[in-house]
């Protein structure tokens, strides 16, 4: 039997890559870097019967994503009773809604709960810090 004598190549030095600072993005390529939209939950709590209706109303606020439940008031009969409020049944929505679009639609609210018979209700939103995943991120943004 022969042995094989293993030869192995003199080491030569790694190749040193120098880093390079990256030149800002012009012309075209620029023009599509863009801060992300920050996003709100917005939580809309309305009667039972006018839910959908916000709802629909919600959509020209280019709100992707929206979640009702069903939630009753605190008063006890008597006081509803009082008041001449027969049901307390109510919905919240919880919508999701770009920052720069809140605000308009925080004014439709308001304007809408003043005008529309039996229409009452309060709205608040709430700043997201996150979101996970970009293809979620743009759906919800509605920048696809």
């Amino acid at each position: 039997m022969q042995e094989k004598k293993h030869t192995t190549a003199p080491l030569r030095p790694a190749k040193v890559v120098r880093a390079t600072r990256q030149q800002p993005l012009s012309g075209a390529a620029n023009k599509h870097k863009t801060a992300p939209k920050r996003l709100k939950l917005l939580i809309t709590v309305v009667e039972r019967s006018k839910a959908e209706l916000y709802m629909d109303l919600l959509q020209a606020y280019e709100v992707n994503m929206q979640i009702t439940a069903t939630a009753s008031g605190t008063a006890t009969s008597d006081i509803l009773h009082l008041m001449g409020i027969e049901e307390s049944e109510k919905r919240v929505i919880f919508s999701l809604i770009r920052e720069d679009r809140a605000a308009a639609a925080l004014a439709m609210l308001e304007e809408k709960f003043k005008t529309i018979k039996k229409g009452k209700g309060i709205a608040m939103t709430v700043p997201l810090t996150g979101v996970i995943g970009v293809s979620i991120y743009r759906f919800l943004s509605n920048s696809r």
